[in-house]
Parts: C-alpha cells; structure tokens; sequence
C-alpha cells in the first residue's frame, strides 16, 4: 500500500533554544532563508505524501499562517516587479494538503502521534519528526522509507550510526542486515547503559508506521519522564512482527539544539546559490583569524 499520509509533530516548547524559542516556535527558525517545518513539508511532498498534519499547541497558529496564502504581500511583490518571489510565496500554500491539530498537553510523542488516529485511519503514514530537518542532495529520507514499507510491508525506522560515547544519549536497534543500508529490527532499548546497547544504529527523525500503532499506544503506559513514548510502541512492534531500518542518506539537523540550528545555517548557506560564494569567502576568511 502505498504511504500518502504523514504527520509532524512540532508542538514541543524548544527550551532547549530558548530565549529564541518564547516568542517565535523553533519550527520557524531560519536555516539562511526558510523555516526550519519548510524544509520538512518540502521533503514530506516530494516523497510523493499528498496529505500532512501538524500537530502544533497553543501560540503556534503562527505555522498556519506560514503555509497559508497572502495575497497583500503577493500583490505587494507582483507590484514590486518580484515575480519570482511571488510565486514562491504562492507555492509554499500548494505543497501539500496540510492540516493542523492542536494537543491539548504535552504528553510525549506517542500521545502526539495518538492525536492523529482519525486523520490517519486505516493507513500507513509518515511521522517527520519536528526538531530533524534532513537535507538529501539525492533521494529524501522519507521516500526511502516509504519505499522500504512498500517493499517489506511492514513499519519502518529511518536510523544512522550514532558514535559509541553518546548511544547512551538515544535508543539503540537490534539489527541484522537484509540489503544495502537496510536492516531487519527486531528489538530496541532506550538509553542503554553502557554495554547494554544491541548496536550503534538509533532511530534519527523519520518513520513510516503501520494503522497497527495505534492499538499499541492505546494502551501505552507513560514512560521516560512520564510521558507516552513512541520508541516504547515501536518496541513492542518490532519484537511482535518486526521493523525495517533504512540508514536514509541526507544530512540530520537537530533544530532543537543550538549547534544544530548553526551547523544547518552554515551547511545550507554555502550551498546557497544567491549567497553561497560569497559565504563561502567569509569563511574562509574568518577561519584564517581562528
């Protein structure tokens, strides 16, 4: 069956960016010229999802207006001789078929992802992960994954190779190899002390889940911090039927971390092709005085 749908949760509060994040939500940092969700939208439609939800929570109706139309400031650019931007303004509402719903607390990501049942229905769906913007110059991660359930038939986790002193930090995969860059997951562990980890693999920002998970978070109990874990579903998924692991080929940014937000300005930048040479020299210069 082929995955149309995908939900983003990004109803977190980004203290970890704070005092950026009070006023304006981590998702609408920039990364050089576009809102960190842009980039997640972007990638979501052009892995063929027609339909989106974000889920968001109170004060960030600001994300809705992002991806809405605003015909005075298309007029005003139009008027301007700004044809190009104007149309840029005017694509970013036809991306996808985007709808948004509020949680009404935080709860963790499974309850988040439990908001969504009605949307998704008896569906299997993406889940782009608000704070993980990935950059792919080939194919986008979540097309990966989709393709990897529409060959395996089952759930699917997007994973890299975390460095061995900081597996303790995220989840780790059991893991046994079925073709290139991808994996049969059979179990995982949240935050394994060391030595208790199956492997390096942890799951990074994307999944492609079956209608099935909600039945598990149904009855999910509250996990680490008390709060409804997705890993924890996903656990119980991939020990009873399995999961596949796709080391997607992008570049991961965490937008909820401050050095993610620079290395993500300073990546894009230099690609950038309005201000990407002369970035580029900048640098250059900079690192020179270091």
């Amino acid at each position: 069956m082929n995955v149309r749908k995908a939900v983003i949760p990004a109803a977190g509060l980004g203290t970890r960016v704070l005092p950026a994040s009070k006023a304006c939500p981590k998702e609408l940092l920039p990364i050089v010229d576009k809102p960190a969700i842009q980039y997640i939208v972007e990638e979501a439609a052009a892995s063929g999802i027609t339909d989106i939800l974000i889920i968001l929570s109170r004060g960030k109706t600001v994300v809705e207006d992002h991806f809405d139309r605003s015909p005075e400031l298309e007029e005003h650019l139009e008027k301007a001789g700004k044809l190009k931007a104007a149309e840029e303004m005017r694509a970013i509402s036809r991306l996808a078929n985007i709808q948004y719903l509020r949680q009404p607390e935080m709860r963790g990501l499974g309850h988040a992802v439990w908001c969504a049942r009605s949307f998704v229905g008896n569906e299997p769906f993406a889940v782009l992960y608000g704070d993980d913007v990935i950059i792919s110059k080939t194919v986008p991660a979540c097309r990966e994954l989709c393709d990897a359930y529409e060959t395996y038939g089952k759930g699917v986790v997007g994973v890299k190779q975390v460095p061995k002193e900081h597996i303790s930090r995220y989840g780790s995969l059991k893991v046994s190899p079925l073709a290139e860059r991808t994996f049969a997951v059979s179990d995982m562990i949240e935050k394994p002390a060391p030595g208790k980890e199956f492997s390096l693999y942890s799951i990074l920002g994307r999944c492609v889940l079956p209608p099935k998970i909600f039945e598990i978070l149904k009855d999910q109990p509250a996990g680490a911090g008390g709060e409804i874990q997705l890993t924890d579903a996903m656990k119980q998924l991939a020990r009873t039927e399995g999961m596949i692991g796709v080391e997607y080929q992008g570049t991961r940014y965490d937008m909820g971390n401050k050095l993610g937000i620079l290395q993500a300005a300073v990546e894009v930048g230099l690609d950038h092709p309005e201000i990407g040479p002369a970035f580029r020299a900048y640098l250059k210069k900079l690192a020179s005085s270091l």
